[in-house]
């Protein structure tokens, strides 16, 4: 349960999921000497015995205006209450906070700024070596194919992966199922050319959720269009020049949007029902490997949510 101050009544009680709220018996909550991890009884499955003593961590609530994620405006909610008691933004030192609203807040704000928990898997593309691009947000890891290289120098952000669109390509797991809900795939891409795949679903029902069209490499998606075909932007990725592309599916809408470096570009005019898959992504060719599909060029900091990002969080990620 939470509560917006101190003098605040207590909202309802949220259950908190498998993590804490199994289905069997759990009891005797306590939280340590530091505030740090909460203790409780529980006799779910994994344990050793019949009630085992189970822990988990207490991490400060810094999403201050609930917008799902870590930003400048709640870093001017901070300052807005600076100097003050204002609980919602004594934050700092953890786990407590000290009573009042200083530079100790700011500090564990930033250490925590623009995390957002609609993402659901995030490649930064910033390995030096190996075979292993890591997923930053769970086990979504993906193998290299081919021979794709690391240029630790020359990304948006950090280091990039360039692809020889021959045969490069990463392979990862199951993320989400677009029928089940909105989501948004986002990545940096340096050159192109037509027909190539940037991110790709595999399976039956999968398809290109962002590359180019065969004609000229402007933005395209494919979701979806077994039944009601591509979506097309007019504007150009294919020129040798750095570009944030995206695609949002709204799932309230029923529309596919296409954004480039910020702006979107284009959506559809009428409804695009959800295609269920629930196989894994291609990122850098087309579901099937087809060969004119392998994209050439860099890629970097590849981002998939399982929501709908507002336009000005659009825009600050192309910034």
């Amino acid at each position: 349960t939470r509560r917006k101050t101190l003098n605040a009544d207590w909202e309802p009680p949220i259950n908190l999921g498998p993590a804490v709220n199994e289905s069997g018996f759990e009891a005797s909550p306590n939280i340590s000497s530091d505030g740090s991890t909460l203790y409780f009884g529980s006799e779910r499955p994994g344990g050793s015995g019949s009630v085992d003593l189970w822990q988990v961590s207490i991490e400060p609530v810094i999403d201050l205006n609930d917008d799902g994620i870590v930003d400048a405006l709640d870093m001017c909610i901070i300052v807005d209450h600076w100097g003050t008691d204002e609980s919602l933004c004594d934050i700092g030192p953890m786990p407590w906070g000290d009573g009042i609203v200083d530079v100790k807040d700011l500090i564990v704000l930033a250490e925590h700024l623009f995390e957002d928990d609609r993402l659901v898997a995030s490649w930064a593309l910033d390995e030096t070596e190996g075979d292993i691009a890591n997923d930053s947000m769970g086990n979504n890891h993906g193998i290299l194919n081919g021979n794709p290289i690391w240029q630790p120098a020359n990304g948006m952000y950090g280091g990039a992966l360039e692809f020889d669109g021959i045969d490069d390509y990463i392979n990862i797991p199951f993320v989400l199922n677009p029928a089940v809900g909105s989501f948004c795939a986002f990545a940096w891409i340096q050159s192109g050319a037509p027909s190539h795949v940037i991110i790709s679903q595999t399976g039956s029902h999968g398809g290109t959720w962002l590359g180019t069209n065969p004609s000229d490499g402007k933005l395209m998606t494919g979701l979806g269009d077994m039944y009601f075909g591509t979506l097309e932007s007019e504007f150009v990725i294919a020129d040798g020049q750095w570009h944030h592309v995206g695609l949002v599916y709204d799932f309230d809408a029923l529309h596919r949007r296409l954004y480039v470096d910020g702006a979107q570009v284009a959506e559809d005019a009428t409804f695009v029902a959800p295609q269920p898959s629930n196989d894994g992504l291609h990122i850098g060719a087309s579901k099937d490997l087809d060969a004119a599909s392998f994209f050439s060029g860099l890629m970097d900091d590849v981002r998939v949510y399982n929501a709908v990002l507002t336009t000005r969080q659009i825009e600050g990620m192309a910034q």
